[in-house]
């Protein structure tokens, strides 16, 4: 199969001095057998984190590409709009017509997917207090189109442009139920808030972990972003809908190990704080990531992210499961 024509990939050194002394991949629990809480790697507040040099060294990449700065610029606007104190007394009504009425909302807005799954303490980062019931996960779909282009600034900037759709959309669910009397916080990316965003999206049905350590949708395949807003409101989980076999699939194909420049891609499920799991080097990943405006060739060359053809590889891992079970 055709390789990365960035290999071999060489990190610039003015980066690599930056490396902390600790393995991301500790950090990330990667070997580790028990379970615990996810520590913070990156995409948090720089000064609190090991690799923080390594992040503020991201930013100051090629600082006057005109497609990122229009984007990021785009991004900044709808961050600085604040979501409304909670006002009135929390509204009461029957979970399912308050499961309705979000849904129809969500409809309104600009996203692709949604869905509701009961939180789970153990989504939280290590010493991070989460008192909430759901959370309400929104799924923002890339540009096919643009992301071709990755690693290059044209994807880097679709990639940041969809992190503003997610932050607006999360914001106006945020709102819509603060104005009905009950609390709700907002997270979207690309710093990574208070909680790991796939496990829930894996539990709404959004999906499936893939080999390079996105969700793989049938509909939008690794190449979209995800968003999320915890409350308590009384709701309904979106029942669990993602049944095909992404596994066998992943261990058969090497288009995204191929494609990535610094084969941070590992070819088997390794133990992640407890849980066996695909998993990428973060080591690895992180200075090619760094200096390529966020890199996404893995979630962009993945089969199953090109348009249309999602639902044509479910019809052939269902066809290929007859078959061995014949």
């Amino acid at each position: 199969m055709t390789q990365s024509p960035y290999r071999p990939f060489i990190p610039n050194p003015e980066q690599m001095a930056l490396l902390p002394a600790v393995s991301g991949n500790t950090i990330n629990g990667m070997g580790e057998t028990q379970f615990r809480r996810p520590a913070r790697v990156y995409w948090h507040d720089p000064d609190t984190i090991a690799h923080g040099e390594l992040q503020k060294w991201f930013y100051t990449q090629d600082p006057d590409n005109e497609a990122i700065n229009h984007a990021r610029a785009a991004r900044s606007k709808v961050l600085a709009i604040e979501v409304p104190a909670v006002t009135g007394e929390p509204l009461q009504q029957p979970v399912e017509e308050w499961s309705r009425q979000l849904a129809a909302y969500a409809n309104t807005l600009d996203l692709e997917l949604f869905g509701i799954t009961a939180f789970k303490p153990e989504w939280g980062y290590d010493g991070v207090v989460l008192d909430y019931k759901w959370a309400i996960m929104l799924g923002f779909a890339h540009d096919y189109e643009q992301m071709k282009s990755a690693p290059e600034a044209t994807a880097g900037a679709e990639v940041v442009r969809q992190y503003g759709r997610a932050t607006k959309a999360a914001k106006d669910i945020a709102t819509w139920i603060r104005q009905r009397g009950w609390d709700a916080a907002p997270h979207a990316g690309p710093l990574a808030g208070p909680l790991l965003m796939i496990p829930p999206a894996l539990e709404c049905g959004f999906g499936i972990l893939g080999k390079h350590g996105s969700i793989i949708s049938k509909d939008y395949g690794s190449s979209f972003r995800l968003a999320c807003v915890l409350t308590n409101t009384p709701l309904a989980p979106t029942p669990y809908q993602a049944d095909y076999d992404v596994d066998d699939f992943c261990r058969r194909c090497q288009v995204c190990a191929n494609a990535c420049p610094p084969e941070a891609i590992l070819p088997k499920k390794v133990s992640v704080r407890g849980k066996n799991k695909w998993y990428v080097d973060f080591d690895k990943c992180i200075p090619f990531f760094n200096e390529h405006f966020g890199c996404a060739i893995c979630i962009t060359v993945c089969p199953w992210s090109i348009p249309g053809r999602g639902v044509r590889i479910v019809e052939q891992l269902k066809r290929r499961a007859q078959r061995l079970n014949a």
